[in-house]
């Protein structure tokens, strides 16, 4: 089933921004998906992957700097089984809520994260 969900998250991102393409306005469009919990290394025995504690973030569109933002997880250094985060998801709000939205994100986040080169 994991492969499946992940399918159609994918047609669905793609669908949308292509549409966006079509219409002119994928310039003015920035996507933005995190996982609200990550997923461990290990497969389960319904061939997908157990509640984690990091998970990838993804930001799509014409104004993105393309790339990795952040150091890759270790996957040799695991806490009790989940992969370690190496980027806090606040980060990346504040990067999207400062640099593509305009506003100040102390308010919003309850404090000061580091920005991210998200947009070129």
């Amino acid at each position: 089933m994991h492969p499946r969900l992940l399918s159609a998250v994918s047609e669905a991102v793609y669908a949308f921004y292509s549409d966006m393409k079509v219409l002119g306005k994928d310039k003015d469009v920035v996507i933005t998906t995190w996982w609200g919990f990550g997923r461990r290394v290990p497969g389960n025995g319904s061939n997908g992957t157990d509640h984690g504690a990091a998970a990838p973030a993804f930001a799509i569109g014409a104004p993105v700097a393309g790339g990795l933002h952040g150091p890759p997880v270790d996957l040799g250094n695991l806490y009790n089984g989940n992969l370690s985060f190496t980027t806090d998801f606040r980060s990346v709000y504040a990067t999207i809520l400062e640099d593509w939205l305009g506003t100040p994100s102390e308010a919003i986040l309850g404090g000061r994260f580091p920005k991210l080169p998200i947009f070129g």
